[in-house]
């Protein structure tokens, strides 16, 4: 079949690869100029499968309201006129309940463990380099409450196939040797060996290099206007192209794959998903000390900051901003992710010379991704990935081409079926 990929961001790319190795002639579709130049750009870099523990969870809202009003809030919900945010956050509510927060942990952890086990395959088949780490990721800790808490979700992850080891301070110190010199005091933290990080733009470039040698078509410059469709199937998807002329591509099926912007995309063609667009940010840091950086990621639990080594860089990332489509950048809450780094890696960097970015990431209430065939019987979407979207990208991209194919992946995960997309 031929098939179009709309959206060429890690979630894009990794479905085009697999689609194309099922035999389809695959067509990718972005607005962008290059493969990974929005969402995907500059993320944590966290392949972070011992993370799937949602932001809707039950203490969620009582911290939201504790968080009203700070600027610098890790969960920022910009009270705003917008139906859409209103919808939303009613459904979000609904999955902070323990037993929906439950589901939805082991759902994403389901896909997240498949998902990595593709990912080291791909690495391996095409010798891809993107500045990996695979000396797992370290949650940390300041506060024994917190890491009492974080014990429980451990054994509960541990028993699901996701190993994550409990640490003292100073075995933290022996996994992350840069942590002696933290300006923060640390109680201990969980230590998933397996979790890996690397810069997921690098990887979407480089896959994107062998899909084009197995004969994907890239199509930058096309902003992606509607998808037009006819007795319950889709015909073609119409583009605006950077002149300005409108065109029309054919498709025996169609995937969207763009974050946020599937949203209104989909509701062209009468489907309406609960994805909303939430705001996060990064900062890029030069290390000037490489033996003061870590060499393993590591998350700041309280702070909801992620820090990552990507070759000679530092990225910090985190943060959620719940402000529609809006990509402006906020220098406080910038500031406040560069200022954690600093906190737990001083000597890294001086930090004056920093790169501020911001992208939208596209989430559903309860963080599981929308992965599967609609009621249009030729249209699928592969979307809403939130925060996981790195870790999820090729186990989504790879059970979407088995859906596509028609078998059911291998993987206890609540697929969309056409009439749940309805």
């Amino acid at each position: 079949m031929k098939i179009a990929v709309l959206g060429a961001g890690v979630v894009g790319v990794t479905t085009a690869w697999y689609l194309a190795a099922e035999g389809h002639d695959v067509i990718v579709l972005d607005r962008a100029s290059a493969p990974a130049l929005e969402t995907s750009f500059a993320n944590g870099g966290q392949v972070s499968v011992s993370q799937t523990q949602p932001w809707a969870n039950p203490g969620a809202p009582a911290q939201v309201l504790r968080w009203l009003g700070r600027e610098d809030a890790p969960l920022l919900f910009r009270l705003r006129a917008d139906p859409a945010l209103f919808a939303w956050g009613m459904r979000f509510l609904v999955e902070c309940l323990p037993g929906r927060t439950r589901r939805n942990t082991l759902d994403a952890l389901a896909l997240g463990l498949y998902s990595r086990e593709a990912l080291r395959a791909l690495r391996g088949e095409l010798a891809l380099d993107y500045d990996q780490q695979t000396r797992g990721i370290l949650q940390l800790y300041e506060d024994e409450a917190a890491l009492a808490d974080a014990a429980q979700r451990a054994r509960e992850l541990t028993a699901h196939g996701c190993r994550v080891d409990m640490l003292t301070r100073e075995e933290c110190f022996a996994v992350e040797p840069a942590l002696v010199h933290a300006q923060v005091s640390l109680a201990g933290g969980a230590y998933a060996p397996d979790d890996e990080s690397g810069d997921a733009c690098k990887f979407t470039a480089a896959l994107a290099h062998h899909c084009r040698e197995r004969g994907v078509e890239f199509r930058f410059g096309s902003e992606i206007r509607s998808l037009r469709c006819e007795e319950n199937l889709l015909h073609s998807v119409v583009v605006r192209e950077k002149s300005g002329r409108t065109d029309e591509i054919g498709a025996d099926a169609c995937v969207v794959s763009l974050g946020s912007h599937s949203t209104p995309v989909l509701r062209s063609a009468g489907i309406a998903i609960p994805v909303y667009p939430v705001k996060g940010y990064s900062v890029t840091i030069p290390i000037q000390d490489h033996a003061a950086a870590p060499t393993a990621s590591v998350t700041d639990e309280a702070r909801k900051v992620v820090i990552s080594r990507l070759g000679d860089r530092l990225r910090a990332a985190g943060t959620a901003e719940m402000a529609g489509y809006d990509t402006s950048l906020n220098r406080v809450r910038c500031e406040a992710i560069r200022n954690c780094a600093r906190l737990w890696f001083p000597r890294a960097s001086s930090y004056d010379r920093v790169e501020y970015w911001t992208g939208l990431r596209p989430a559903t209430p309860g963080n599981v991704p929308l992965i599967g065939r609609t009621h249009i019987a030729n249209l699928f979407v592969n979307t809403g990935h939130g925060t996981l979207g790195w870790t999820l990208a090729c186990g989504s991209g790879k059970a979407l081409a088995e859906i596509v194919a028609g078998r059911r992946p291998g993987l206890a995960f609540p697929f969309m079926e056409p009439r749940r997309a309805a």
